[in-house]
């Protein structure tokens, strides 16, 4: 045994701890000494059970991922795993808290499971570029119907315990104290025939399955990612051999898998979020209480925000003008409430609850008792300006105020106020309750009490903290504008929309950069264009195609024209669009040739790394690392490709030959 794995008997019945905080990854020291506890119930003969269970919050919530890639330390996971499945006596997993990966491999590997009422189990392997190596394949698929494990090892998602025990993934769900009812259940057990081994177990019928369909499906969801289909793959494999050569082929193509290209990028993505922010880490400022938070704008935005707020348990004041947008805000956020509800994200209790948080009002002494007030409103540097006037008139001088822009200088909307350094940026993205991201932007004068409670708040909303300084745009939207502009400029070379878009989306990409804008309006950009026209540097190229639309009427979507036309429901080309890119590649005097899909990405990617390293290099961005977080987890940047900081690699970049 090792300090990570206790052993002790009494009656008969063996308990097996393991203690290895914060999680119980399975680490060498783990597996050793699992091992040795296996071979201490092996030779005491007076063990008639065992009981694994974990310390602390969770059962094992995975493999150590710092492991992943590298030469793999003996004991190995399968050895142990085997070791538990071929003992002379029941094994019983314990399970609470999360069985994740290698975690419910282990549980799989013992005889019977219970587990406490709140657990979550999974195989999220997927999300690391590879498939479960250690029998999970191989034994789910045994355990419980086959549609159940291809979307447990395909879709990486964890299920609860009820679904978990309906499916037969868990043989009980404990009633009261854990272990107790785990070593009554040990007892019980002792009555009846041992149980077979999984591995041993016969196979489904593999026909339960539409394969050609399920996998179709996957590639599209997966956007270029082959982990998933190869996940598809290795449960079709498991099912047609028997449990033994099943074992070697899924520990085969996890092998495999684990020293892609792809899993590689993966683990970077992974260690990118965790590490995101890192600045903030360092404040030793108090935050503000976040249990009473303020925000101004009941719009798209502010509703968004006021719900992702009500969902953590803070109550909210959400303050409009006047007694009409007062009242259509409150109904925003109930519907956006009631569409989380709809779709399962939360229950109907908890919307309910949520709602019974929220105050809706358009008085601004309301907002006084709260130490933290986000700013939503309209983009316009004028009516953000009006509101900060207003705000900083009634709020105590210790609340930390916070404006909510995609674009604006975030040191000129605190100028306005009696005391700049306690305001921030918190650029949330759309939809505010849904997606991780949080830039955290940081002005000149921002005090670290502002920078703690935008810290905090992102702890409590579950969102991925960004630290960024003060420019145009920030990181993401500096970055987005970047690439958008050279797109437009490519359309005058010789691509079209279309292509551009079809490109980026064999990439990874969920849109291409022109359907995206006429899903967000090409108007908000218009206006930006139009407001820096006086002082717009003349010597620098200038693409008019955008603005043409624009003063048509072809405001995207909500116009049901744009780039594309939608007045079927579907973009469609549009040849209008086309004639007017054609007019301004003659005006212009373009030399207009053929685009490969590969060379509109590589250019793509090679804009979003020059204004990366220029966000570097002037103290925008912390890391090139934040910036991969950002483009992965705010503009669709493709997960599995790492993020285009990561791909600064030739190799990399010779890959997007081939999207």
């Amino acid at each position: 045994m090792t300090s990570f794995v206790s052993y002790e008997c009494r009656d008969g019945l063996a308990i097996v701890t393991i203690d290895n905080p914060p999680v119980n990854a399975l680490s060498h020291v783990v597996r050793a000494g699992l091992i040795d506890a296996v071979h201490a119930v092996e030779e005491d003969a007076a063990v008639r059970a065992v009981v694994l269970r974990c310390a602390g919050r969770t059962f094992v919530a995975g493999a150590d991922i710092r492991e992943l890639g590298q030469p793999p330390q003996a004991p190995i996971l399968p050895e142990v795993i085997e070791a538990i499945e071929g003992a002379r006596v029941p094994w019983i997993a314990a399970i609470h808290g999360t069985a994740l990966g290698g975690g419910l491999e282990l549980a799989l590997g013992c005889h019977v499971r219970i587990a406490d009422p709140g657990t979550k189990l999974g195989l999220p392997e997927v999300s690391l570029g590879t498939i479960p190596g250690a029998g999970g394949t191989v034994r789910l698929s045994r355990l419980v119907p086959i549609a159940d494990a291809v979307e447990l090892v395909t879709s990486g998602k964890p299920i609860d315990a009820d679904r978990a025990l309906k499916i037969g993934l868990v043989d009980r769900i404990a009633e009261g104290d854990l272990l107790e009812a785990a070593e009554a259940l040990a007892r019980e057990l002792l009555t009846h025939p041992m149980p077979a081994p999984l591995v041993d177990r016969p196979c489904p019928d593999a026909e339960t399955v539409d394969w050609n369909s399920t996998a179709t499906a996957l590639a599209r969801k997966a956007r270029g990612a082959q982990a998933p289909l190869e996940a598809l793959e290795a449960v079709r494999e498991s099912i047609s051999l028997s449990g033994r050569d099943a074992l070697r082929k899924e520990r085969e193509r996890f092998l495999r898998l684990v020293a892609s290209e792809e899993a590689a990028a993966l683990r970077y993505a992974f260690f990118s979020e965790r590490n995101a922010g890192k600045s903030l880490a360092a404040i030793k400022a108090e935050p503000a209480d976040l249990s009473h938070v303020g925000v101004v704008g009941g719009g798209t935005m502010g509703a968004g925000i006021a719900v992702a707020l009500l969902l953590s348990g803070t109550a909210v004041s959400l303050l409009e003008r006047d007694e009409a947008t007062v009242a259509a805000a409150r109904q925003r956020v109930l519907e956006t409430l009631q569409a989380s509800a709809a779709r399962g994200a939360i229950t109907l209790t908890q919307a309910d609850d949520a709602l019974e948080r929220l105050t809706a009002t358009h008085d601004y002494v309301s907002l006084s008792a709260c130490p933290l007030v986000i700013e939503a409103v309209f983009e316009d540097v004028d009516v953000k300006k009006q509101v900060f006037a207003q705000l900083d008139a009634v709020m105590p001088p210790e609340a930390v105020l916070a404006t909510n822009t995609s674009y604006l200088d975030v040191d000129a909307l605190a100028e306005t106020t009696a005391d700049p350094a306690r305001v921030l940026g918190l650029h949330f993205f759309a939809p505010a309750h849904v997606m991780k991201l949080l830039e955290i932007v940081r002005g000149k004068r921002t005090i670290d009490r502002a920078l703690a409670t935008g810290s905090a708040l992102a702890k409590r909303l579950k969102k991925i903290a960004v630290v960024s300084g003060v420019c145009h745009g920030f990181i993401g939207n500096r970055i987005l504008a970047a690439y958008r502009r050279d797109c437009e400029f490519m359309l005058l070379e010789g691509a079209l929309p279309a292509q551009i878009d079809s490109a980026m989306k064999a990439f990874g990409f969920p849109m291409g950069i022109f359907a995206v804008q006429d899903l967000s309006g090409l108007d908000i950009a218009w206006a930006q264009r139009r407001a820096a026209r006086a002082t717009r540097d003349r010597s620098q190229p200038y693409c008019h195609i955008s603005d043409r639309l624009c003063e048509l009427g072809r405001l995207g979507r909500k116009a049901t024209k744009g780039w594309y036309d939608y007045s079927t429901g579907e973009p469609q080309t549009d040849p209008a669009v086309t004639r007017i890119i054609e007019d301004e590649r003659v005006r212009t005097a373009s030399t207009v040739r053929g685009f490969s899909d590969g060379e509109i990405i590589r250019r793509i990617i090679r804009v979003m790394q020059q204004e990366g390293e220029a966000l570097l290099a002037e103290g925008i961005a912390e890391s090139a690392a934040d910036i991969d977080v950002v483009m992965v987890s705010g503009y669709g940047f493709p997960r599995h490709r790492g993020g285009p900081m990561y791909m600064s690699g030739s190799k990399a970049l010779q890959a997007a030959d081939a999207p």
